[in-house]
């Protein structure tokens, strides 16, 4: 049992309301940030009765500056020395886009708010600049994206798993040979994604090209069997046949061939 369970196990304070299988996943990804000498800072959407905000500032330590946003102006009681509350809605990007001229960059944004597929997907693109170039975003109860009071539904356009689902193909756009997918900013700056039940983690880092790379010495070649001009020729055409087959394919999205 992580400090983050015992913390919830034995809470004497505000209501924290979560998934028991959550906080393995947030001691995985948060703790390198734990009672560090520089200020952590952190931005939960999603406030409630302000029991997880006492338990983040309990997990992180006295260097900890928590923000948190919530619709519910009652909220704003819950502010203390080291936590700062915003009043709007997560879905409001005029409001979102205000908050970042008031906040420093973020450490660690944990999207706990509405759950609805507009509030999760406008948060993402309003936000996650916002997050420290080595900084963690963490999307909980993904799972309404097939319930049907959110917008979800399995396979249903614009929840956000569907959304999210790009960012399998932007982490590896530069293997891409194809113009539809080419390297962008996300490429650029998220070193992993993390799927669990009900939660999306993404790790953010400065990322470079990669390289291929070999060491060791070879114990023997590989050698290819010995053919005429006319299999050499046939197997030319083979190939160029192959390769303009499945290049068409490709463009329509449909399973390749081989021979």
């Amino acid at each position: 049992m992580n400090d983050l369970e015992a913390y919830f196990n034995n809470n004497q304070g505000r209501v924290i309301h979560k998934w028991k299988h959550y906080f393995d996943v947030y001691d995985r990804h948060f703790k390198k940030y734990r009672n560090l000498k520089t200020e952590v800072v952190i931005l939960e959407i999603g406030v409630s009765f302000g029991g997880s905000l006492q338990m983040w500032k309990s997990y992180f330590g006295d260097n900890v500056k928590i923000y948190g946003i919530d619709v519910n102006p009652e909220c704003k009681k819950l502010e203390t020395e080291d936590i700062k509350i915003f009043i709007g809605s997560q879905s409001d990007r005029d409001f979102l886009r205000k908050i970042k001229a008031k906040i420093p960059p973020i450490d660690i944004l944990i999207d706990d708010g509405g759950h609805t597929m507009k509030q999760q997907i406008v948060t993402f693109e309003e936000m996650f600049d916002h997050i420290k170039t080595d900084g963690v975003y963490l999307c909980e109860d993904i799972h309404t994206s097939y319930w049907l009071k959110f917008g979800g539904g399995y396979k249903r356009r614009g929840t956000f798993i569907e959304y999210s689902k790009k960012f399998i193909d932007y982490i590896n756009s530069w293997h891409s040979e194809q113009r539809t997918l080419k390297v962008n900013n996300f490429t650029k700056t998220v070193a992993s994604l993390h799927y669990y039940d009900s939660i999306l983690v993404i790790e953010k880092q400065k990322m470079i090209p990669p390289s291929e790379h070999r060491s060791g010495k070879r114990e023997f070649e590989f050698s290819s069997p010995k053919l005429n001009f006319f299999q050499k020729a046939i197997k030319k055409i083979e190939r160029h046949s192959l390769y303009f087959i499945n290049s068409l394919l490709r463009i329509l999205r449909l399973p390749s061939i081989k021979w």
